[in-house]
């Protein structure tokens, strides 16, 4: 082939990878292993646009380089594909969500493939296939069947903890637990009946049944997380979004707080990412401090359960709260409390009543992360209640508000005006008392001062101390009065599981009652895995409000028994997916302990920031408690982790006249606009170039603002121009660019290779498809190193000349460096270099092109393909080739650009060879015409040669 036809090379090599299997890999080999992994996509019915293989071509190119440089790569694709969006489509159509992931993915492996990716598709994962998700409910089944012992600091067989229940019972039993969970004996462990045993065990298990407050959506029968809910509306569909006490199933990933945090440390991420991270789990060291109620209230009581024994004496109510400044314990002048705290209704009298319960109602509009976020807005309500301050004995009155969360600390804070601005605006608001207590506190009447400088005065037994001289005093008169302890706190709390949807894994549990009439989950058999979706008439909730699941007819366990009817969440398939691409096809395990030893974990991972504190921090949980069971090696999952930053749209707008008759729309020119009252509409960037707007394809594309009546005041020269901003690529703005289209114009070679130009990896960068035709020119002239312009072959067996070598040794130097730092940018651009410099010495020798063929492989495989064969190399691809070895003789400079410094200033540069003598820089320095300029004929007192650094004159 003659002359360079993208779409015509492409599709021969993408047929020739396919037919080959070039790509595929073996779990076994002497080469070293490399394992690099893109973050799966969500399969969207939008496709990809052109910002979103920007991570997969970075991740792309280092595969590829590699490979090349002698490793086993895995380079795996798949599919996030259970998710919200296909049940939403099924909802409205009534197509199974199966049917419309499957057409999805198809769109995208079409897509993937048309870049030229170079993935091994028999490896291919879809989290929604049952023959991937029985996996993910064996491992949900494995963390039902574990605990973990702190006192081993890892998770264990539930066996183990029962032969502590045998020995001692529960009382040296050192294991994150539920918060009502009773002591007993050995004694009274032994007693019990196996039913009434297992029931005790549900307290301890790594996932379990518990009341949550959720983000429930009703117009989507669902609850939600974080990320799924926007200003109190469902990022999906924006239906409200309520706070909501729910039964759910949750993951104890609290357990592993302290490892979680840890293991930040050995991992090669960005630190912006790790603080993200270190912030949510957000470690605090301070104290557990038991404030009781001024009247005794006692707690309704129940009727005992049989098989533990119940306290004799009820204890008087207590608020527990947790603190980090113990030292501001005589600063309390009242307390808040989480409108979900469990106390809240005890203890709430009978006149404030009526006002709690509206609050409370109007705290379920707003998300847990609003509320965090909000630090301006301040409200709150009074139960009428009070505690007493267990130093100072005062009587500390009781309020709600919503800046105070039920999941964090215990739901309780003693708030100290003179010291937090948010307790200060609080007190302020509602007329509470704001007390000094550090005689260094400035201006607390009008903000808080939380200085630990000074000494404490309204303090009681810290009065004249120092915040060092104090805490010791405040932590043993605490300890010693059983007041209450230290402690060490997370922000972060174990996750809800459940998901009250159709599109999911089911929970493989059932319930059934035990002989008190409990219903209890219990696993199902492992052999029936897995337990897949049933068939059901509509993807909503049922009429009696039961999720999806509940449609479906007959769908028992063993024909007696109800299953869960909640699904998995979004993130259950994504928390372990890495290992199943080391064994896709295997049916007897996860993945095997060879090709689990063999891989370990991911050498490079490549994604987005938005995951930190979802799937990266659920991954690792996973991967931790894997490792702990003995299924792993690794204790963290991804070595190395790269967040590609967002290629940005480019939005193109045109300017509707204001007008009350847009049956008529006039539309102004943006030279133009500032002469009118107009108005910023988007339009489609697809008929838009060069900024000109294409006035037919407008008018027959946007109808709904345009059509055949619109008119048009345009430029002198005729034209339409369009307005333009840098904005988030979507649909909605009408900037999305379909690679497929960029494909068909210019080449998967010349995209791939723009995309990279653009930028830093890790920046966000504008996407303009105008500047696409410079990487276009670029490619065309390093093709014709290889054929000109009337298709003859130029390539020549003829021996290099110094210069030559010397650019094409550069480069491999400066591409290899850029590559192994990530610095993918830079490498293009000494493409291009390189390239020019060639261009100008005329060079088409084998000895220099073949080298550059593969050098520039890993960016533009196609066309390095095509020309790899072109040089005679039939016996196979370009990908078995081996990378470039730079010589140290050929990347060093044998010239240097003398500065020439006179009477103190430089005045010119002289370029001398590197062995150029003193004697010889000095003559020809004098000799030069502009240095004579500025001697104006008088003789140098001294010159001065520093050898590869300056020359100085003196006049």
């Amino acid at each position: 082939m003659s002359e360079y036809n993208p779409r015509a090379i492409e599709q021969k090599w993408q047929q020739f990878w396919e037919k080959e299997q070039t790509y595929r890999v073996e779990n076994q080999s002497a080469k070293p292993k490399y394992y690099v992994l893109d973050m799966f996509p969500y399969p969207s019915g939008a496709g990809l646009h052109v910002g979103h293989p920007l991570g997969y071509i970075a991740s792309d190119i280092y595969a590829r380089y590699k490979r090349l440089r002698g490793y086993n790569v895995l380079h795996p694709m798949g599919f996030d594909s259970f998710g919200l969006p296909a049940e939403q489509y099924a909802i409205q159509t009534g197509q199974h969500p199966a049917l419309t992931t499957e057409e999805n993915i198809s769109r995208y492996i079409g897509q993937l493939k048309n870049l030229g990716f170079s993935y091994d598709w028999s490896r291919e994962v879809r989290t929604s296939d049952p023959g991937y998700y029985r996996w993910t409910q064996w491992i949900f089944m494995e963390l039902f069947r574990s605990w973990y012992n702190n006192d081993t600091n890892r998770a264990e067989p539930i066996e183990t903890l029962i032969e502590q229940f045998k020995a001692n019972g529960n009382a040296t039993v050192n294991a994150p637990c539920d918060d009502d969970m009773p002591r007993f004996t050995a004694e009274q462990w032994n007693a019990l009946g196996e039913q009434e045993q297992y029931r005790l065990t549900l307290h301890y298990r790594l996932t379990y049944v518990a009341d949550a407050t959720v983000n429930w959506c009703a117009g989507l029968g669902s609850v939600l997380s974080n990320d799924e809910v926007k200003d109190g509306l469902s990022e999906r569909g924006g239906f409200p979004v309520e706070q909501k006490l729910m039964r759910q199933w949750m993951m104890r990933i609290t357990a592993y707080a302290q490892r979680l945090l840890d293991g930040l440390d050995a991992i090669d991420w960005t630190d912006s990412l790790k603080e993200q991270q270190r912030n949510w789990i957000g470690r605090s060291v301070g104290a557990l401090v038991k404030f009781e109620l001024e009247q005794k209230v006692q707690p309704t009581e129940h009727e005992p359960a049989a098989e533990v024994p119940q306290t004799p004496t009820p204890q008087p109510l207590a608020v527990e709260v947790f603190t980090t400044r113990l030292d501001t314990i005589y600063g309390v002048t009242f307390m808040v409390l989480a409108p979900e705290h469990e106390l809240v209704h005890i203890i709430t009298t009978p006149e404030q009543k009526g006002e709690i319960e509206s609050y409370i109602e109007s705290t379920k509009k707003r998300s847990e992360r609003d509320r965090m976020a909000d630090v301006k807005t301040v409200s709150g309500a009074f139960t009428g209640a009070y505690v007493i301050n267990p130093f100072s004995g005062a009587k500390v009155p009781v309020y709600i508000a919503d800046y105070v969360l039920a999941g964090y600390g215990t739901g309780a804070v003693m708030a100290v005006p003179s010291g937090d601005q948010r307790d200060w605006n609080f007190a302020t608001h509602f007329g509470l008392p704001i007390v000094p207590i550090l005689d260094a506190q400035k201006d607390i009447d009008t903000q808080a001062d939380a200085t630990k400088e000074g000494r404490y005065i309204n303090s009681g037994i810290i009065d004249g101390l120092t915040y060092q001289e104090a805490l010791p005093v405040l932590v043993q008169y605490l300890e010693e009065k059983g007041l209450g302890k230290s402690k060490i706190n997370y922000r972060l709390r174990d996750a809800v599981f459940s998901r009250q949807r159709y599109w999911g894994e089911p929970v493989p549990v059932y319930y059934q009652k035990n002989r008190l009439g409990e219903v209890l989950p219990y696993l199902i058999d492992e052999s029936t895995l897995p337990l897949e979706l049933p068939a059901v008439d509509k993807y909503l909730p049922t009429e009696t409000g039961e999720p999806p699941l509940g449609r479906a007819e007959g769908w028992k366990y063993q024909g007696a028994h109800e299953y869960e009817l909640s699904t998995m969440p979004g993130w259950a398939g994504s928390s372990w997916y890495w290992y199943r691409y080391m064994d896709a096809q295997n049916d007897q395990a996860f993945a095997s302990p060879e090709a689990i030893n063999y891989w370990r974990d991911v050498d490079l991972y490549i994604g987005g920031t938005e995951h930190a504190t979802g799937h990266l921090l659920y991954s690792r949980f996973w991967n931790k408690f894997l490792k702990d069971r003995g299924y792993v090696p690794e204790e963290e999952p991804f070595k190395k982790l790269i967040n590609q930053g967002m290629i940005q749209g480019r939005s193109s707008f045109v300017y509707r006249l204001k007008s009350t008759d847009y049956s008529k729309p006039v539309f102004v020119s943006a030279g133009l606009k500032e002469q009118y009252e107009v108005s910023a509409l988007h339009v489609d960037v697809n008929i838009v170039e060069n900024d000109v707007l294409d006035l037919e394809k407008f008018k027959a594309t946007r109808p709904d603002i345009a059509g055949e009546n619109a008119e048009f005041i345009l430029e002198a020269d005729g034209r339409y121009l369009c307005g333009t901003e840098v904005e988030k690529m979507s649909k909605s703005k009408f900037n999305v660019v379909n690679p497929d289209d960029i494909v068909a114009r210019y080449g998967a070679d010349t995209l791939r290779l723009y995309e990279m130009f653009l930028g830093p990896i890790d920046q966000a960068k504008p996407w303009n498809t105008s500047g696409i035709d410079g990487t276009y020119r670029f490619i065309r002239k390093f093709w014709r190193l290889f054929y000109n312009d009337n298709g003859q072959w130029l390539v020549k067996d003829e021996v290099p000349t110094k210069d030559e070598l010397k650019v094409l040794h550069k480069t491999i130097k400066k591409v290899q460096e850029d590559i192994e730092s990530f610095s993918f940018n830079t490498a293009v651009s000494a493409f291009m270099v390189c390239v020019n410099e060639l261009g100008t010495l005329k060079c088409s020798k084998r000895a220099i092109l073949q080298e550059l063929v593969v050098l520039l492989s890993p960016y533009a495989p196609h066309i390095s393909e095509e020309l790899w064969a072109a040089l005679g190399n039939a016996e196979g691809t370009v990908s078995r080739a081996a990378f470039p070895q730079w010589e140290q003789q050929y990347v060093i400079d044998d010239i240097f650009e003398y500065p020439i410094q006179i009477n103190g200033k430089v005045r010119a540069t002289i370029p001398f060879a590197l062995d150029t003598a003193a004697p010889d820089i000095e003559k020809e320095v004098l000799a030069n015409e502009a240095v004579q300029k500025w001697l104006e004929g008088k003789t140098p007192k001294k010159v001065i040669v520093v050898p590869k650094r300056i020359v100085n004159v003196v006049i």
